[in-house]
């Protein structure tokens, strides 16, 4: 899966990696023939007493010096330009996939699972490709030519190489045979850690009211020591990796040194070749160090590739047709015709043979108990559901096969959780018809009884509104979410419980002025209130899933035991005749 993410979206950016590779095999080939350089100038200047070999060579390897550093700041700053790229496009691919997802994906995944994914683990492939393109790439050139120029200086010295390159391989080898696993379960503990979190911050009030401030801080605290514990597992490997090199490194100076100065005194070796080799060693060292970076870096990387892929290659199940209609026949009209739907694996369907009408300039309302299926009802005219049976119709054309723009434009919901965006007032207002006047957004606010709030805030269509609308109450949030949708000015009104908030004097009056408003849509309510839904022209009364009753108030009273249970449970005898 690595290969692939890296494979499919660093193909814009294959010149800047081109680019990267030759200033690489430019400046590695300058740091290789430094040392060399120098072994010149300690065996035939210094050596000698020529200054004016010195001055020579010691401007050929300023040069070659110069080169060198020109090589690395030209390699970084493609590489830096090609991983970011990288990370922008992929977190952006995220992005639009999961705005595609239809609800049932979306709860498949989760939130603090899709964001950890668009951010965390896209940051770690970005941070593999750019450590690849700023240290590992030099790595193989570096140590082949290390190898070469050293056998070059002296053959004699080669199984120093040898030892030292296997000795070295074989404890960074182990170190990260260790870390791997640790890589792979780090990520599970961020989306938990992230998953807590987010709990906590929308759910405080919940928390406070149940006196769960104790328990969350003990469950926060749990994923929190176990992704301190993880870490400092490897933190303690890194710290042990560290000091192995070293050691390593260290004890091949020694032998160099050792060996080397024998040879010396043999006369098989001058001092300028002796310090050469010395310094392709630690060359040769350093390259299998930085080659080892990616057995370290590239688990944690293949672990976040694999779960980016997976919402990458995860369809819709809601597929937007290839060619949707956008010209319908009718105008606010809604159908379901047979229409049932389950969700994935589930033994009973939550909808069984739905069959009814909205139509324009008429208001429909459903009714029913907890769990009865009203909600997912209204999903799917909008289709954030597909219906598993039977057909719904939007204006006379099955909504599998409409435009999905053209589909949302006539629609406008107010979902049962009405959410706010993090602006103003009136940057809420225009989320569905950013044209909108703020003569419409006032008209709109005035409709939906939420004009006097609003002129009472500090700044009015300019007031903040923070993320969720939780500097609101939860009354004044579903006004300014029915006020956005009457913005829109839809052919089709959806209020899924949309009214639950409101005290029933403040219904009333939004109810009053709702109508004149809508009078040429076709409305939907879903309600548990029955004086909210009492006046509408045909009323749908659900129970487990099916259809029980349709009619206006009056004769599901005297038809429908169901609906008849529901208004005497609100309201006396007398008020419900």
């Amino acid at each position: 899966m690595l290969l692939k993410l890296i494979g499919t979206y660093t193909k814009p950016y294959l010149g800047l990696i081109a680019g990267v590779v030759v200033a690489q095999l430019v400046a590695a080939i300058a740091s290789l023939w430094l040392p060399s350089l120098n072994a010149e100038i300690i065996d035939q200047g210094v050596a000698k007493g020529d200054t004016g070999y010195i001055w020579r060579h010691g401007a050929v390897m300023l040069a070659v010096a110069t080169a060198q550093m020109l090589g690395q700041i030209t390699a970084a700053f493609l590489g830096a330009r090609a991983a970011m790229g990288f990370g922008r496009d992929v977190r952006s691919a995220v992005f639009h996939q999961t705005l595609e997802f239809s609800t049932k994906e979306m709860n498949e995944f989760g939130a603090p699972s899709l964001i950890t994914r668009s951010t965390n683990d896209v940051q770690q492939v970005q941070q593999l490709i750019l450590m690849t393109c700023i240290i590992i790439v030099a790595a193989p050139i570096t140590m082949t030519g290390g190898v070469i120029m050293a056998l070059r200086e002296d053959i004699g010295l080669s199984w120093l190489i040898v030892v030292a390159v296997t000795v070295l391989a074989v404890a960074i080898g182990i170190i990260a045979s260790q870390m791997i696993p640790l890589f792979q379960r780090n990520q599970a503990k961020v989306d938990a850690m992230n998953r807590v979190t987010r709990e906590q911050i929308t759910g405080i009030r919940v928390i406070r009211a149940f006196i769960r401030e104790k328990l969350e801080r003990q469950r926060f605290d749990e994923v929190n020591g176990d992704l301190m514990k993880l870490g400092i597992a490897l933190g303690t490997l890194f710290s042990a990796l560290f000091p192995v090199v070293m050691m390593v490194m260290n004890l091949s100076q020694v032998g160099v040194i050792w060996f080397g100065g024998l040879r010396v005194d043999s006369g098989d070796m001058q001092v300028g070749q002796l310090t050469a080799y010395l310094t392709y060693l630690m060359q040769i060292l350093m390259s299998v160090m930085m080659a080892t970076m990616m057995v370290m870096l590239a688990p944690r990387a293949a672990v976040c590739a694999t779960r980016i892929m997976e919402v990458l290659e995860t369809d819709s199940s809601v597929i937007a047709p290839t060619k949707g209609r956008t010209d319908l026949p009718e105008r606010a009209t809604v159908v379901f015709e047979n229409v049932s739907f389950a969700y994935p694996g589930a033994e009973e369907p939550v909808l069984s043979n739905m069959n009814f009408t909205l139509r324009a300039g008429t208001t429909t309302a459903v009714v029913g108990s907890t769990g009865a299926g009203k909600s997912t009802l209204v999903n799917l005219i909008p289709r954030l559901f597909d219906a598993t049976q039977g057909v719904v119709k939007v204006d006379g054309v099955d909504v599998r096969e409409i435009d999905e723009d053209t589909l949302w434009s006539k629609v406008g919901l107010v979902p049962q959780k009405p959410y706010l965006f993090s602006g103003t007032v009136r940057s809420n207002m225009q989320y569905g018809n950013p044209s909108a006047t703020d003569e419409q957004i006032w008209e709109a606010l005035r409709v939906a009884q939420a004009a006097d709030f609003v002129s009472a805030m500090d700044g009015q269509l300019d007031a903040a509104i923070t993320q969720g609308g939780t500097n609101v109450s939860g009354g004044q949030r579903q006004r300014l979410s029915i006020a956005r949708a009457l913005v829109k000015s839809p052919e089709i009104h959806i209020f899924d419980d949309a009214f639950s908030a409101l005290d029933v004097a403040t219904d009333a009056r939004l109810r009053a002025a709702l109508a004149p408003q809508t009078a040429g849509a076709a409305v939907l309510i879903v309600a548990q209130r029955i004086s909210t839904i009492k006046a509408a022209d045909q009323i749908i009364v659900l129970d487990a899933g099916h259809i029980v009753g349709v009619g206006n108030h009056h004769e599901l009273m005297d038809s429908c035991p169901t609906y008849r249970e529901i208004v005497e449970s609100q309201m006396s005898l007398e008020e419900a005749a």
